[in-house]
């Protein structure tokens, strides 16, 4: 008999044990084969093998023939001295405090916790400084946890440059834990603010810098960016970070995993742009398409909508080019925009594409089927100006409503009709009708929001179910990975199991039969 085959390498699901039946294969039954017995014939054992090959095969590729999406090793942590120092003056209200310890609880969550590891200590700050834990406290993730849950807010003022200090003389010694006779070993403090401190940070916190210790600054609502940018290690586009709420502080998390992780698979980190299939090489990767898909030039996002009277598409974007996205950014957003329309098939019968822009009034950029091809509709994006004023979000969504969607700007009658409505910030104006009417009219609504977005506003524009059309990041620069997902979304996709599909897969079947029966 074959040898056992329990470690899969990759393969879902494994062979079941001898005796057991496995019916968890897409739509196969397979009944695991006994060893021979002593009378069996070589034949039979031979026989055995092959099927057991086959079966074997057929698990591998599915119901359509296509390999299954390699599987890497999760993200590794180099050994980290981190010490978090948290703000709990008398601004920063109890229920608020909680969402801190949360965001600390799923960063930690994400480390690799131990002696030979990482080690955590959190400083706890107001008037006076507390130690709450040091780094040679807990060498277990369960202990972190725990003891972070007990931390209480002490409610009184805001001594910023105070906690520094005690973070570099104290948090960072040998006494307490850190590892400061190990060149390899990082050490690194993330501030957590919400005001302007009562005392000098600038001076002690270009200690802490030269000391080695690499400072990442978050503000929470009415807190002094210029304080921030005093405490941070440089580049300060990678080490501050802003939320407008302790409410979504929780969104940094992502990026403070990244920043610990140093494992080159990098596609079981998501760190990659392929639509479908990512295949992991030594520190770098490749983009596969599932079987009925095409890659398309870039070599990243595959033809999801390619041909079929069942794949066209109607499709408007409304962008919020409020002067609080900034220049810089609105170049990413117009990335962002030529990354999705890079995943269709642009045509007067399948998918047309227009643009919409907003501020204090609504601009149309183009509308439906003025451009026929992607290449044109890209030029047109990266054309558009910026406007740079307020954020009218209730009125763009009209404008969406009544004219984007109207026979005379190009929508055809009986295509699905998709919108994808994109922010940073408050709308100034009310959304509420308007976000209803769009989706009772049988749009498809689509909410992005970046940085400021406000949770409650993208979920009232997004469709049902609200988890698949709502996305938020915290950063503009990480926009790409949103768009990623909505190219699997927005599609009205043929399905890729059916006719050629399936043919091409029942004649692998039968060759391996007949090589069998040979």
């Amino acid at each position: 008999p074959p040898p056992a085959l329990h470690t899969c390498q990759g393969l879902a699901p494994c062979l079941p044990e001898e005796g057991q039946v496995n019916t968890s294969g897409p739509g196969l039954l397979l009944a695991t084969l006994h060893p021979a017995s002593s009378s069996s014939t070589a034949m039979d054992r031979i026989f055995s093998a092959l099927l057991l090959s086959l079966l074997l095969l057929l698990q591998s590729y599915g119901v359509c023939g296509a390999p299954p999406q390699p599987r890497g090793t999760l993200c590794r942590t180099k050994p980290t001295d981190l010490v978090f120092i948290i703000d709990s003056s008398r601004s920063v209200r109890p229920q608020e405090f909680e969402k801190v310890k949360v965001f600390m609880s799923r960063v930690i969550e994400g480390l690799d916790v131990g002696p030979n590891s990482t080690r955590v200590g959190v400083i706890n700050y107001a008037s006076a400084v507390k130690n709450e834990f040091s780094l040679k406290t807990y060498q277990s993730k369960a202990g972190l946890l725990q003891a972070v849950r007990r931390i209480e807010p002490l409610s009184t003022g805001t001594m910023t440059g105070l906690a520094i200090q005690f973070a570099i003389s104290r948090a960072f010694s040998d006494s307490e834990g850190a590892r400061v006779r190990s060149p390899n070993v990082n050490k690194v403090a993330i501030v957590v603010t919400d005001g302007r401190p009562q005392d000098g940070v600038q001076d002690v916190s270009a200690r802490a810098r030269a000391a080695g210790i690499e400072v990442f600054a978050i503000g929470v609502g009415r807190v002094d960016m210029h304080t921030l940018r005093q405490i941070a290690s440089g580049p300060l586009d990678d080490h501050v970070d802003y939320v407008e709420s302790y409410s979504v502080i929780e969104k940094l998390t992502h990026k403070f995993q990244e920043a610990f992780c140093v494992v080159s698979d990098l596609c079981a980190t998501g760190d990659h742009d392929c639509e479908q299939i990512c295949i992991s090489t030594p520190g770098a990767y490749k983009c596969a398409c599932k079987e009925g898909f095409t890659l398309n030039s870039d070599g990243k996002t595959c033809s999801a909508c390619s041909g079929g009277s069942g794949s066209a598409l109607d499709l408007v974007f409304l962008i919020d080019g409020s002067k609080s996205v900034r220049p810089e950014n609105f170049e990413l957003v117009k990335k962002f925009i030529n990354q999705i329309v890079d995943s269709l098939e642009v045509s007067d019968k399948q998918a047309q594409v227009g643009l919409v822009q907003y501020s204090s009034s609504v601009r149309q950029e183009f509308p439906l089927g003025q451009f026929k091809n992607k290449k044109d509709i890209k030029a047109a994006v990266k054309k558009m100006a910026y406007m740079e004023k307020g954020t009218m979000t209730g009125q763009a969504l009209k404008y969406l409503i009544d004219s984007s969607f109207s026979i005379i700007n190009g929508a055809r009658p009986g295509v699905p009709k998709v919108g994808i409505v994109f922010t940073d910030g408050r709308s100034q104006d009310y959304i509420t009708d308007a976000a209803k009417k769009a989706k009772d009219l049988g749009f498809r609504m689509f909410a992005v929001g970046v940085g400021n977005a406000v949770e409650d506003e993208l979920r009232e524009i997004a469709s049902e179910p609200v988890a698949e059309h709502y996305f938020y990041t915290a950063d503009f620069r990480t926009i790409s990975t949103i768009g990623k997902k909505l190219q699997m979304k927005i599609c009205i996709e043929e399905d890729p199991c059916e006719c050629k599909s399936i043919v091409k897969f029942q004649a692998k079947v039968e060759d391996l039969i007949n090589s069998l029966q040979q």
